[in-house]
């Protein structure tokens, strides 16, 4: 028996078993620790404001909870208008950058405009946006509320914006 490990294939990394596929979703949010606080987004370019948020959002959570964050398709992430080059990167990399951040504990993904059938499915206790939102609009904050989880925001990292980003980077030419 050769105990060798075998150095032509490495290992993936550990965050890469943060992926979760929609249809093992129940399975894994069961195994998660509570409280669930639940966010989503494109997370296209990630940066500060960004990394803030999640930190904050997973400290929600206290020392035992879990966060979990549900990525735009890119389907989806083009129909919300940004342009016609967005997302910049794929889903399958946006997804492994965010699994990637201490602060997460789970990543999925969906393809609808919103996050509406995703968080009626999973029953989040903590609802988070950003606070560019305003959860009195929002038809998943009313679900989230509804069965008595809790919908709120997170102060605006003022000056961070992929969109920001993405002109500075175009203007430099």
């Amino acid at each position: 028996m050769n105990l060798a490990p075998d150095l032509s294939t490495p290992a993936l990394p550990a965050f890469t078993r943060k992926l979760c596929e929609r249809a093992d979703l129940a399975a894994r949010l069961a195994a998660l620790p509570r409280p669930i606080i639940f966010t989503n987004g494109v997370f296209d370019v990630l940066h500060r404001g960004h990394v803030s948020y999640l930190a904050q959002a997973r400290a929600l959570a206290g020392e035992a909870g879990s966060l979990i964050v549900a990525l735009n398709t890119d389907a989806s992430a083009k129909r919300l208008g940004k342009g016609p080059d967005r997302p910049l990167n794929a889903e399958a990399d946006r997804a492994m950058v965010i699994a990637a951040l201490e602060s997460v504990s789970l990543v999925t993904w969906f393809d609808e405009d919103t996050p509406l059938e995703l968080i009626t499915e999973l029953r989040p206790d903590v609802l988070v946006k950003g606070g560019d939102y305003d959860m009195a609009l929002l038809a998943e904050a009313k679900v989230v509320q509804a069965y008595g989880g809790v919908a709120m925001t997170i102060a605006f990292v003022d000056g961070y914006s992929t969109t920001a980003l993405v002109k500075k980077i175009r203007s430099v030419r």
